[in-house]
């Protein structure tokens, strides 16, 4: 059965792997079942209600992208966009976190419709190699930016931006042997690195006192609070269409950014360009956030912890339905996914940036064409904490640096329409 799902043995992996895959990707995300009701419930939704919301949205989206697209990308409402709902929209606009809700599923419906014409594949397929190459890269110092700063490696200073933390505190101690042993066993070909080092460095923890064991099951509290609780016909007011777009922007820049640096990452694109089974993919996470606005939480997207699960060597849906299935199961066993410390998390992600920055020494980098936009990509999703503006960065010095060099004539049609909206995104959302 699982040979025909998910064509194991022609993408060179069996079921140990993709499991191990899958918890090691659930663990480096776990995060979002607290952080995300933590955000939203800051607009007067209940807690314990996001919380289901956020598992059942990220669970069923998961195990749809494993069974639909068979691959191993998990998703769940989005850091970021879950931000902008809930201080930005409900926070100083002053709407009604159920017209949010509203909003979210309205872009989900555009999302969904662009994917089925196409829209969101032809963006894919018109990305420069080197811009693709490059947001793998970008990808592995946001998420390594991400590991460092989850446990105050990294923290931000006024005069500085950002500057190094306290590495006296056991978080930063823990985070460096982590690293550490992670890193060794990789270095053996130890298979299941990242996991093991994930679970050793929190018996550690549980050992030494750094951390509390809080139990394994608990009584799953209720959805009824947010379920259906969205209020579209508040969300199509005109004056309502700049966020509607904002979160359509963000959300389709993010997910094709995403996917693309960790498909880079896994081999999944092909030397020719192709990107197989794409549109699936794309269509899951459209789907995934109409579904999660209904259940209600915020946007749902692909998730860049994904590349923890590959960089373990997850190669299909199989991992994905590993990683939804945690998920779901969560929903009785959060006082033990609570139990796992940042410090035993972010370690995992710190070795991913190692994996996925690699991808930069195939960039021509003596092509100042090719160079400098690709740099543009790299060093702006950690400095701007943001994938899609990467993204944005990497279209616009393009076709420009192409154009002053006389090498117009190299730029597709596709990339220079794409330029000019992410200048118009500048202008009319500015950091949005």
């Amino acid at each position: 059965m699982f040979e025909r799902l998910f064509k194991l043995k022609e993408n060179n992996t069996n079921i140990k792997t993709e499991v191990i895959a899958g918890i090691t990707t659930f663990m480096t995300m776990a995060y979002i079942i607290f952080v995300n009701p933590a955000i939203l419930s800051k607009t007067g939704m209940e807690f314990g209600a996001v919380m289901m919301a956020t598992v059942i949205a990220a669970g069923c989206s998961t195990i749809f992208m494993g069974l639909f697209a068979n691959y191993p990308f998990a998703l769940a409402p989005g850091m970021g966009l879950n931000a902008y709902f809930a201080f930005t929209v409900v926070g100083q606009m002053g709407y009604s976190w159920q017209t949010a809700l509203g909003a979210v599923f309205i872009s989900g419906i555009i999302f969904f419709i662009l994917t089925l014409v196409k829209v969101r594949e032809i963006i894919v397929y018109s990305i420069p190699e080197s811009l693709k190459l490059a947001t793998a890269g970008g990808i592995g110092l946001f998420i390594a930016l991400i590991g460092l700063s989850e446990v105050g490696i990294v923290t931000e200073h006024p005069a500085t931006l950002v500057t190094l933390g306290d590495m006296t505190t056991h978080t930063s101690i823990m985070t460096v042997l982590g690293v550490i042993i992670i890193g060794s066993l990789i270095a053996r070909k130890v298979k299941g690195a990242i996991l093991l080092g994930i679970i050793i460095i929190w018996v550690i923890g549980l050992i030494a006192g750094l951390s509390d064991f809080k139990g394994v099951l608990g009584t799953p509290p209720s959805i009824a609070p947010v379920l259906l609780q969205l209020d579209i016909s508040g969300a199509l007011e005109i004056g309502f269409f700049g966020i509607v777009f904002a979160f359509l922007f963000v959300d389709l820049f993010d997910t094709t950014g995403t996917l693309v640096g960790v498909a880079k990452q896994g081999g999944f694109i092909k030397n020719n360009g192709e990107f197989p089974r794409v549109n699936k993919a794309l269509s899951v996470d459209s789907v995934g956030t109409c579904f999660g606005s209904l259940l209600g939480t915020s946007t749902v997207t692909t998730y860049v912890e994904s590349s923890s699960g590959v960089a373990e060597g997850g190669r299909t849906g199989l991992t994905a339905v590993v990683v939804g299935i945690l998920f779901l199961l969560s929903i009785f066993i959060s006082p033990l996914a609570e139990s796992i410390p940042a410090y035993a998390t972010s370690p995992a992600l710190i070795i991913v940036g190692v994996f996925m920055v690699k991808t930069v020494i195939k960039i021509d980098w003596d092509d100042f064409t090719e160079a400098l936009p690709s740099f543009m990509v790299i060093i702006s999703m950690p400095f701007s904490y943001s994938i899609a503006t990467g993204i944005a960065m990497g279209f616009i010095f393009y076709p420009i640096t192409k154009l002053f060099a006389g090498r117009a004539r190299e730029v597709k049609l596709t990339v220079w329409i794409l330029a000019l909206i992410f200048i118009a995104r500048f202008i009319y959302l500015g950091t949005v």
